[in-house]
């Protein structure tokens, strides 16, 4: 990925997608509200925390029943499962900064008037700027989808056993007094964690590709080839 600057004033869009992150701005015009599948009915993340940053107007944030306005150089966050909605209250319109980790579908949860959960709800991919690849075959999808979970197992496996052993001995050389032991211990458990974490992230970004396809307006229109 090339260096690329954005400008907030200019670029309202998502400036980058990824499993780990998706980051954008965003506007909201004089008197809107965003924030739910139905207007004013708000969503919340199963999975990610959102955080958000005004850089102009005044927006009244609800964030888990609780209500307050924010203004420019002003940022709030909604955490996993808190239902929240956005509405500009001021006389010019908002633009804020937004990021929300992960970024893995279905990314918004609805919530019905009852306060029931809505059932799950996939985007195309254009909903997050991102252009998928509709050429490519249903099948191949799968494949990628299962080889990475395939992957990530392997990964998960060989971490335990990593885990398992370099355990003891960090609560050994603790024990012991022995510092420099203990973190070679650590950084043992790190190396096999990471490449868990880094297969985990490489599954979820396949799992956003098959799901973009499904939620395209053609998917299977002619057949799954």
């Amino acid at each position: 990925m090339s260096f690329e600057v954005y400008d907030y004033r200019k670029d309202l869009r998502n400036v980058l997608v990824t499993p780990q992150i998706r980051s954008r701005f965003l506007q909201i015009e004089v008197g809107a509200i965003s924030g739910g599948s139905r207007p004013g009915r708000g969503h919340s993340h199963d999975l990610g925390h959102e955080i958000f940053l005004i850089l102009q107007g005044q927006a009244e944030f609800e964030i888990d029943g609780e209500t307050k306005v924010v203004g420019p150089g002003q940022l709030c966050v909604a955490l996993v499962d808190e239902v929240h909605t956005v509405r500009n209250v001021g006389d010019e319109p908002v633009i804020m900064y937004l990021s929300v980790t992960p970024h893995i579908q279905p990314t918004h949860t609805g919530w019905t008037e009852e306060g029931e959960k809505e059932p799950p709800r996939f985007n195309p991919s254009e909903t997050y700027d991102v252009t998928a690849d509709l050429e490519m075959p249903v099948d191949t999808l799968v494949a990628r989808q299962l080889s990475s979970a395939e992957k990530l197992a392997n990964a998960t496996e060989q971490a335990r056993q990593v885990q398992q052993e370099q355990l003891e001995i960090f609560k050994e050389k603790v024990a012991e007094g022995d510092k420099a032991a203990a973190l070679e211990a650590r950084d043992t458990i790190w190396a096999a964690l990471c490449p868990m974490f880094s297969s985990m992230f490489a599954l979820a970004e396949d799992w956003n590709e098959l799901t973009y396809r499904t939620a395209d307006p053609g998917f299977l229109a002619k057949g799954a080839e």
